[in-house]
């Protein structure tokens, strides 16, 4: 399981020209699941990005976790994050898991979030077609992998 999360102040998705989901300060999390990723996966992704120190304290250091700020969470599920490009110029997405594992999982890291970090998750809409537009804060970009705990 693979996430890019990225701190904004502002993000929202759309789907069909509605808006679907909508925050303001918080992070914005791109999940990206494998077929064999289990909520094992999910549980320390979970752990990891609601305590992760992103915000600036009152000194100017990044030193403060989204729950610390009252910030909130937008996640959107994307199977392109676990894209091969090692043959030719087509991405292949074999690694990603197919549908009802993966819906399953989004729920659950979703679910998960909110209880960790106690603070509003909103979500784009699995499957869909989405329009994405953020502003990124820093700009403020981590990329976390449950399978290259580093």
């Amino acid at each position: 399981m693979r996430i890019v999360a990225q701190k904004v102040t502002q993000a929202k998705v759309e789907v069909e020209g509605k808006v679907v989901g909508e925050i303001g300060k918080g992070l914005m999390i791109l999940l990206g699941i494998e077929h064999d990723d289990l909520e094992e996966d999910a549980d320390w992704l979970v752990g990891k990005i609601s305590k992760m120190r992103l915000f600036k304290d009152h000194e100017g250091i990044m030193n403060l976790s989204v729950k610390d700020v009252q910030g909130d969470f937008l996640v959107v599920s994307q199977f392109t994050l676990h894209a091969s490009t090692k043959k030719g110029n087509r991405p292949s997405y074999y690694k990603a898991a197919k549908a009802d594992h993966a819906t399953h999982l989004y729920e659950y890291f979703m679910e998960k979030l909110w209880m960790e970090s106690g603070r509003p998750v909103q979500s784009g809409k699995f499957g869909a077609m989405m329009d994405v537009s953020l502003i990124n804060h820093g700009p403020v970009t981590i990329i976390i992998d449950s399978k290259n705990k580093e």
